[in-house]
Order: C-alpha cells, then structure tokens, then sequence
C-alpha cells in the first residue's frame, strides 16, 4: 500500500498483516524459543546475517507486530518494545552515551525519569544537565558541551503539563550534531507526531493511553531514521565502529536507517533483557485498537472538567495546555491542534495540606499510582510519585508542592464532575 494510512486505520490494522489461512488477530506467541532445521541458519541469525526469531529476550514475533504499529503512528523506520516506559527511556540514552558522556534534560519530565536520569545514569558515569524548557535559545545553549550525546524531554510533561518547543529543542541539538529523544507518551501519535517537528528518536510509556485500560506495563522506543549517526561517527561510535560482540558488525554500515534500533536490541536487549512479555504485547494491541477513539474523549471530557475547576472559587489555579489562557496554550495548538491530553495538573487554595483531604473525599476517581486510562485517577505528587524530591526540586520540575494531578478519563463528563464537587464541598 504505497499511499500513508490514516491513524485510525493503523491502529486497527498496522503491525499485522496475516496471510492466506493465517489468523485474523494477532496470535501470542508465547514461547521463549523457536525451532530450526540446520545448525547453520541458526548461526547465521546469531550473527545478524539473516533475519528471524531464536530466543524472545531478543525478539518475538508478537512484540515486532506491536512494535512495527507503534512505528507507523509516529511515522518511524523502526521500533522496539521494552518491559516498561522507563526501560525504553533507558535504552533510548545508554544505546549512544557511555561513561563520561552528557546529556542536556528538560527538568519538567515524569519523577521516576528525573531520577532515573539525575541519580541512576550518574552511577553508570553519565552527566545529566537539567534545563528549563521555556528558556530562550542562548540561554539553553550554555547547558550543551563537547561531551553532550543527546538532548531528553517529553512532548507533554507528567505532571507539570508543560508543552514542549519541539522545532527549539530540534535545532538546538542538531546544532550541536546530537539528536533529540522525546517522550510521547501524554500526547500520543494520535495528537502529536514530534517527527514531523525535527525530533529523532521517540519513546513511551506504552503503561498509559496506548494500553488504556490499567493493564500492562510496557514501553517503546521509535527511531525516525532522520539522524546520521555517520555525519558525527566520532561521537557514536557504537554505531560506527565495528562491534566485536557481532564479529565486526558496523550497524549503520549494515542496516542503514535501521542502525540505531538494531543495536539497541542485539546489544541492550541481548545483556540486559528489558523485553515486554508476548502476552502483555497482545493486550497492548487490543487497547491501541481503540486509542484514536479513546484519545479524543479524553481530551473533550479533560476540557470540560479544566474549565469547571476553573471556575471554583476553592481552587487556586488550574493547568491544563487545552485551556484558553494557559501559558502554554499557543504552544499546543501549534504542536497538537487535535488536542493534548486527558491529564489536568491543578492547586487548592488550602495548599499541600487540603489536597489530601479533597482526594480522600472522592468516589467515582481513584487515587491510585498510574495515569492515562480510561477511568479517572488522582494523585497527590509530591506525596507519591515524586516524593523522592525535595520542594526544592519539586519546583524545578515544574511540580507545585500543592499539585493534584487529574487523569479524566472517558466516563460521563457530567458524572466527573458531579464527583469534584461533592468533595470539594463536602
């Protein structure tokens, strides 16, 4: 099919592609490993000469279906599923930075990465420099050194919900020859594709909108294909030197375009194992079947339930890039004119202490750990998710010590509604 498919069909039928006499919905296959008639062809596939599955740590037909979905909703090359979010986000950095290496990272991101990148990454000996993203160009520039291999931030923040200036962000980093990594997990291919903007590898928490229904942990990893590794191959050279593990391979000599995933799961996956389960890669297909009708609802509901908070004399402030009057509402329609999002990010005027009284109040939303499904949850950061930080940092994030975070999800708005009020007047 030559012509690019709508996303709502390649949520219906990307990915998979049976045969005659095949079946209709992608099978699990659940099975660690697969048969081979000769000792040869199996040495080959370890080799990279040829193409195919002998052990699921490395590859599984089910996960590749998944996987090549994901792929053409973002407009990649291609794509790899990870056990979770944060281990697409790790793989994503350790595939082309190494000890002694750098990073320039948005400090708005989701907790559990700000630790990951500020804590972890430090203890493989790779520096992290945090940036506001709403500072100007020159002011960000100072962040990035000769030793910098990547620029990270998320499309739309958890749960700062700050947009991203992806085209800023783009040319700041291929400016300086590295590429940009960005989470879109909030945002979704349905509502913004950070491709089409300059960005060069996308990951996600496949956990959230794209599983939908509180299911499975998982993440992804999307190359565009758009970065050349070759163009600065004396910054990565584990893309363009030969790798000894492989006998010699050099990936972006051999597969071109498909270098950088390539590599990420003959070496990544292969020594460290990060792969999602076949079964939960089956579940996730079955929520992204749904996720460009899910992902509309949830920003509708989000917007209605944005604008009553708003109009609440009890709530100090209200962020939601949906908004009129948001600061980053121009920011939005620019990068997602489909809208963004179904989480709301909003304060009480009785601060830090009230919002634990007003969450402990509500019935129909669900204070639980997790975001982005389809039933409304709350969440008090700065006690749970983020508790790891201090105030200090809380607010460099981008976190409000008083934040309450919101996922609306796709019940009756009225029904979310009826249920804020309850417990914010009771």
């Amino acid at each position: 099919m030559d012509k690019k498919r709508s996303a709502e069909t390649i949520c219906i039928q990307g990915g998979w592609e049976p045969k005659n006499g095949e079946p209709r919905v992608l099978p699990i296959y659940q099975s660690t490993t697969f048969k081979y008639e000769s000792s040869e062809q199996m040495g080959r596939l370890f080799d990279l000469e040829e193409n195919g599955y002998f052990y699921t740590r490395l590859a599984n037909p089910t996960n590749d279906a998944v996987a090549a979905k994901i792929c053409e909703l973002e407009g990649g090359v291609a794509a790899m599923l990870t056990s979770s979010g944060q281990a697409a986000n790790l793989y994503a950095v350790l595939n082309i930075c190494s000890q002694g290496d750098h990073i320039v990272c948005s400090s708005a991101i989701y907790g559990g990465t700000f630790n990951l990148f500020t804590v972890t990454l430090k203890r493989f000996g790779i520096e992290v420099t945090l940036v506001d993203q709403d500072a100007s160009a020159e002011e960000l520039e100072k962040a990035f050194c000769e030793r910098t291999k990547a620029v990270f931030a998320e499309t739309i923040a958890n749960p700062a919900l700050a947009v991203l200036d992806i085209e800023k962000f783009a040319a700041l980093a291929h400016s300086h020859g590295v590429p940009l990594i960005v989470d879109n997990t909030f945002a979704t291919p349905i509502n913004c594709r950070p491709f089409q903007w300059g960005a060069d590898i996308v990951t996600h928490s496949t956990t959230k909108y794209m599983d939908g229904h509180a299911l499975t942990v998982g993440g992804c990893i999307v190359d565009s294909g758009n970065f050349d590794w070759e163009a600065h191959k004396d910054k990565y050279p584990g893309l363009t030197t030969p790798d000894a593990s492989y006998h010699g391979i050099v990936y972006t000599q051999k597969f071109g375009k498909a270098a950088y995933i390539t590599k990420a799961t003959a070496q990544l996956m292969r020594d460290m194992g990060s792969i999602q389960a076949p079964q939960n890669a089956f579940l996730l297909n079955v929520g992204l079947e749904t996720l460009h009708l899910r992902v509309p609802r949830h920003c509708e509901n989000a917007l209605k339930v944005a604008e009553y908070l708003k109009s609440r004399d009890d709530v100090a402030w209200v962020r939601y890039p949906g908004l009129q009057g948001d600061q980053y509402y121009e920011l939005a329609r620019k990068y997602m004119p489909k809208g963004t999002c179904g989480v709301i990010s909003f304060g009480l005027k009785g601060g830090r202490a009230a919002a634990g009284e007003f969450m402990d109040k509500l019935k129909l939303a669900a204070i639980v750990t997790h975001v982005a499904d389809a039933r409304t949850s709350v969440l008090h950061p700065a006690s749970h998710t983020h508790r790891q930080l201090s105030d200090e940092q809380l607010v460099e994030a981008g976190v409000d010590p008083s934040l309450i975070r919101l996922s609306v999800g796709i019940e009756n708005a009225d029904d979310i509604i009826e249920d804020l009020r309850q417990a914010l007047e009771n």
